[in-house]
């Protein structure tokens, strides 16, 4: 059993070697109009320039590596593995491609597209982070499980999974490669999503480093607790709760300010029912 998971760790061809779980026949030439994508595949975007370079590699050297594939009707068959080798091979006109058939369930079939992803370097943290939690929910694993099955240390599971919990744009932001892991991983720490919006927009408009942006949430974070004299902290001056009162007055509501010594921050209006809310609206348009 032992030796099992570990083999599972290794990647997709460990993973396949298990000949109790898996058949394997020769490996044919398919026509690739009989190939269909794999519904399970996590990459979502396909890079033009890479797959561009993969053509000329093909066109040079032909198909180096087969792709793997499984029968799913007479004349029909369904990717594993090796998704950008089919794509280039259509691209340049290729009839056939070697494939390795195997079977496999659809359970087996995502385990094997996720685990074969997860062990490439160019997919983006939320594809890393979406194969996770895909792995965890459809193989029914928990997160010790996952880390036997792909060799991955468990607190780089739950960090992955962590990045889940951001907002959809600062997701895409990720994504886009517009903030770091490192800035992900520093928003994640706090609770309010219209903080963590209004940071991620300053690190764009700014260029805050990891260092920036962990110093800012940490004093965020430090005003919402009482800390010893000893930390370093923003303090809230005299001038900062007079103007918080002056505020609350005029508009008749409660009112939060939180600022950094950078001047970064924000202000929170409060109001406990539609009648308040109405008023409060009606306030800031005339001022």
């Amino acid at each position: 059993m032992n030796a099992k998971k570990n083999a599972l760790g290794r990647g997709l061809g460990a993973l396949m070697s298990d000949a109790d779980t898996f058949k394997t026949s020769a490996v044919p030439e398919i026509f690739v109009s009989q190939i269909e994508i794999n519904p399970f595949q996590p990459r979502t975007e396909f890079d033009k320039e890479s797959l561009d370079e993969l053509c000329d590699s093909i066109r040079q050297h032909g198909i180096i590596q087969p792709i793997t594939i499984r029968k799913i009707d007479d004349d029909k068959y369904q990717i594993i593995s090796g998704e950008r080798r089919l794509r280039a091979s259509k691209i340049i006109g290729l009839e056939t491609i070697p494939a390795y058939i195997r079977q496999a369930n659809d359970e087996e079939m995502l385990e094997m597209a996720l685990v074969e992803n997860i062990q490439r370097e160019d997919l983006d943290p939320i594809e890393v982070s979406i194969s996770y939690q895909r792995l965890i929910d459809e193989c029914n694993l928990t997160q010790e499980r996952l880390s036997e099955r792909i060799g991955k240390n468990r607190s780089t599971i739950a960090n992955f999974l962590r990045l889940l919990k951001l907002p959809p744009e600062i997701q895409l932001g990720l994504r886009q490669k517009k903030i770091s892991v490192g800035h992900a991983r520093a928003l994640i720490n706090i609770d309010d999503e219209e903080t963590q919006r209004m940071i991620y927009h300053q690190i764009l408009r700014y260029d805050f480093s990891v260092r920036k942006v962990e110093d800012v949430v940490r004093e965020l974070s430090l005003e919402e607790k009482p800390v010893p004299k000893s930390v370093k902290q923003y303090q809230r001056t005299k001038e900062l709760k007079n103007i918080k009162k002056q505020i609350s007055r005029n508009l008749s509501c409660k009112v939060d300010v939180k600022k950094t010594i950078d001047g970064v921050g924000k202000i929170v209006l409060y109001f406990e029912n539609e009648e308040e809310f109405v008023q409060l609206i009606k306030t800031l348009s005339n001022s």
